[in-house]
């Protein structure tokens, strides 16, 4: 099964050869799992021909907004509705679950509440709490019509959703390890995140994070196997 990676960001240069890119963090944690993988390079306009490209389709994190006015938003967009009409499995991250519910008519902004980063605990629908990794000050407010949240905190209301069986998006950053999420309070979050944030986020590297139970739900939707909690 061939996985798409649609990679609409980068990592922040002093943490590419340790870490990776974004598709990378996402092929080694869907590793063994019988997927192939094909990395498409947005931000510079690269996109499928067609959707029968791959079988199933991740799209990335981003430092960039899903509101703003870049020349490759409107056809992501446009490959989202396409993915969804088909009923192509898909999965979206951060910028990746913002985009999706934006191109299906929900609603994306810059959270009044600030910052989110480092570990949080995220209660699921299934009755699970799993703990994972945010980066984040955007988030949706406003869902699409026919999504279903399957994730909530008091921080973040919509921190993932689904629509039919065929596509889960999720706010925190499952793909990403310990030492990334220290590397990136090490770099871009100097000026940018309150110091009192990003020095938590640093100690709450410390703590595990369910990356192989979010390895598990991912594969589920690329097999035709999600269940709704």
């Amino acid at each position: 099964m061939k996985i798409g990676i649609l990679q609409t960001g980068r990592s922040p240069e002093q943490l590419v050869a340790k870490h990776g890119e974004y598709g990378e963090m996402f092929q080694i944690m869907l590793a063994d799992r019988g997927f192939d993988f094909q990395t498409y390079d947005v931000i510079e306009g690269e996109l499928p021909e067609n959707i029968e490209e791959c079988d199933g389709w991740i799209i990335t994190g981003s430092k960039f907004g899903a509101y703003e006015a870049h020349p490759w938003i409107a056809p992501l967009e446009s490959l989202v509705r396409a993915l969804h009409k088909a009923k192509r499995p898909l999965v979206g991250v951060c910028f990746g679950h913002q985009i999706i519910a934006q191109a299906m008519g929900g609603k994306v902004e810059k959270f009044r509440g600030g910052w989110s980063v480092g570990r949080v605990d995220y209660p699921m629908s299934d009755g699970r709490t799993l703990p994972l990794f945010a980066w984040h000050q955007d988030q949706v407010t406003t869902p699409p019509p026919g999504a279903v949240t399957v994730a909530s905190t008091e921080f973040c209301k919509h921190a993932a959703l689904t629509i039919g069986d065929h596509i889960y998006t999720i706010q925190p950053h499952p793909e990403f390890k310990a030492g990334f999420v220290e590397g990136l309070a090490m770099t871009r979050a100097v000026g940018v995140v309150p110091e009192p944030l990003r020095l938590a986020a640093i100690e709450s590297t410390k703590t595990p994070v369910a990356q192989a139970e979010m390895a598990d739900l991912f594969t589920a939707v690329f097999k035709g196997a999600m269940a709704h909690g």
